[in-house]
């Protein structure tokens, strides 16, 4: 393939698992299954059929126990503590999907522990993104210990958090941290009663890569199961309260890209599936405005294109707090109130989105070589005009258009705010790490992971950052990187992409980083027309094969490959014998029900 954004030919990587026939078609026999998904579950070290009925059948008792994550029995006992004794607590969270959702999800636990004659006190901080910043304030913990708070719990963010840690000691608060971002390799962790992160040294919870409301969500189910004390009890925790709250933590964990690969996939799996036709107001309005039906569990795909967006809307373009409220309120006309509005804000993030896009395209174009290739280099941009709302949505463009890490800032004030998104294999934390302590201090603050980074600096430094991050990431960027071979799950033919094959294919999901949606390869295909232009910039192929009767249409949307001029380069047209990798839908249209192929490559055969 000539990708839009390397010029490299992309070279296809079949994966072949370790096993031969034989294997596959009793895996197919035991798990019942067509033999080309047992070939795909072998290909993703699903070699046995027990595995197998456990990956296709995800339950709660795959959830780990909270207990095992370190610091859970002291931040447990003492929000027991805080609890029974009537005293203020103050969750301090995100403003993002993940950090609204837990905030939401810790709340309501924390209450629901309380007696019915004395409620617990719980009160919540969103930030401000403009105003505020990611990361806990000093000057918000000084309000809230003036109110009489003396318990703070953070959720989804505190981790690096050391000047705030410190702060909350003084004014004589208790400090419980909650986060999954990395914490620093040589400071460690801040200073606190608690800290539940299983990515902290010597936490020895078995599963790395919860998100942020996943972290909460596991306190909220050890503070739940402490006060579950008769069998009615721990039977409505398990049957009704944790299957509820996995609602939320599904959300999250898609609309944060972590991997959905052990616990996190049984977490959305089961969260997806109590998403159907939910009965909490705002969650019920939420998926209305996004269009979403109520008569079938969402996709993980409809979650992070249509329901996170509208989530994330409030924290980037005004006031995330709305979004706590949408989810706790029982209001019905408040949470559609609530709603209409995440959608308005939704619709203000696109437009303002789009007129930065055409400045960043514009850059792009003068940014390319002679050769039409882009520098391997680490791509900074900064424009004072950019809302600091959609950096990270600017940044994945980049990347999606490049194929390099990006960071992308905006100013104010003298400061520089930026994001930044990454390729595989390109730790962006580790790139700033390492910028960051190269010479003179860069940044005012920093913290991420592997693939998404925020951070601040002067706006004086932005030249030092681009110089050493160009630097810094051209002598670990290469080839490999760059143009990373397509992996391929399986090779099939036509007459194998039948609708059991489907529905079985479906049961592989939900799909995301870590369980990435299969593609298939299907070599020697004709087309039995022209192709056909979708509004200019997309195409349409008629494929069969000579030896089969089944016929599809294959879509390719113009996103990061300019579709038009590649097959005007290859000469297709009607009766040209091609090799494609692909996807395999379902027709949205409902004029042409069936399956449908959806192009990722395609070459002459």
């Amino acid at each position: 393939m000539i990708s839009a954004q390397s010029g490299l030919r992309q070279q296809w990587n079949i994966v072949s698992p370790d096993a031969d026939a034989e294997s596959v078609t009793r895996l197919a026999r035991e798990v019942g299954c067509p033999e080309a998904i047992a070939l795909l579950l072998m290909s993703r070290g699903i070699v046995d059929a027990s595995t197998a009925k456990t990956f296709f059948n995800p339950s709660l008792d795959d959830l780990i126990d909270p207990m095992l994550m370190l610091g859970m029995p002291e931040a447990v006992a003492r929000i027991q503590q805080a609890v029974r004794g009537g005293e203020p607590i103050l969750i301090y969270g995100d403003y993002d999907v993940d950090g609204t959702t837990a905030t939401v999800l810790l709340k309501t636990a924390i209450e629901r522990t309380a007696a019915k004659d004395r409620p617990a006190v719980v009160t919540y901080h969103v930030p401000h993104r403009l105003r505020e910043g990611y990361g806990m304030q000093t000057g918000v913990l000084g309000t809230a210990a003036a109110s009489g708070v003396r318990l703070v719990i953070s959720v989804d963010t505190g981790i690096r958090a050391f000047a705030a840690a410190d702060e909350a000691k003084a004014l004589g608060l208790d400090l419980i941290v909650t986060d999954h971002h990395l914490p620093d390799d040589v400071v460690g962790v801040p200073n606190a009663i608690a800290v539940i992160n299983p990515a902290q040294e010597g936490c020895g919870y078995p599963f790395k890569s919860l998100c942020g409301a996943g972290v909460a969500f596991k306190l909220a189910h050890a503070i739940l199961s402490a006060a579950a004390e008769t069998e009615e009890e721990r039977s409505k925790l398990r049957n009704s309260l944790i299957p509820s709250f996995l609602k939320l933590v599904a959300i999250a964990t898609i609309a944060d890209s972590v991997p959905l690969e052990g616990e996190n996939r049984v977490i959305v799996a089961l969260g997806l599936r109590e998403l159907r036709n939910p009965v909490q107001p705002g969650l019920r309005a939420l998926m209305q405005v996004a269009q979403i039906p109520a008569n079938r569990p969402p996709t993980a795909t409809e979650v992070g294109f249509r329901l996170a967006p509208r989530i994330n809307a409030a924290g980037r373009m005004d006031i995330a707090s709305e979004v706590v409220e949408l989810f706790l309120t029982r209001d019905s006309e408040r949470a559609s109130t609530l709603a209409e509005k995440l959608n308005r804000l939704n619709d203000d993030r696109r437009a303002t989105e789009a007129k930065a896009l055409e400045d960043i395209e514009t850059r792009l174009v003068c940014l390319r070589g002679d050769d039409g290739v882009f520098p391997a280099e680490c791509i900074v941009f900064d424009d004072p005009a950019w809302h600091r709302g959609v950096l990270g949505i600017l940044a994945s463009r980049i990347v999606d258009r490049t194929g390099r890490p990006a960071l992308v800032l905006t100013h104010e004030d003298g400061h520089a705010h930026g994001s930044g998104r990454s390729i595989d294999g390109f730790h962006l934390l580790d790139a700033l790490t390492a910028v960051h302590t190269e010479g003179d201090a860069l940044f005012t603050k920093f913290g991420g992971h592997a693939h998404a980074v925020g951070f601040s600096l002067p706006s004086g430094s932005v030249e030092a950052l681009q110089t050493r991050m160009r630097t810094y990431s051209s002598s670990l960027l290469n080839g490999a990187l760059l143009a990373p071979p397509l992996e391929c799950d399986v090779e099939l033919s036509f007459h194998e992409l039948t609708s059991e094959f489907f529905d079985w294919l479906t049961r592989c999901g939900p799909f995301g980083v870590g369980n990435p949606e299969p593609v298939f390869v299907t070599r020697r295909v004709t087309l039995s027309a022209d192709v056909r232009l979708i509004k200019e910039r997309h195409i349409c192929l008629q494929l069969f094969r000579e030896d089969e009767p089944a016929r599809f249409s294959a879509l390719g949307w113009s996103r990061a490959t300019d579709w038009p001029s590649r097959c005007a380069e290859m000469g297709l047209q009607r009766g040209s014998v091609v090799d494609i990798a692909y996807r395999l839908k379902c027709a949205t249209n409902p004029q042409f029900p069936g399956l449908e192929l959806e192009l990722l490559d395609i070459n002459l055969s």
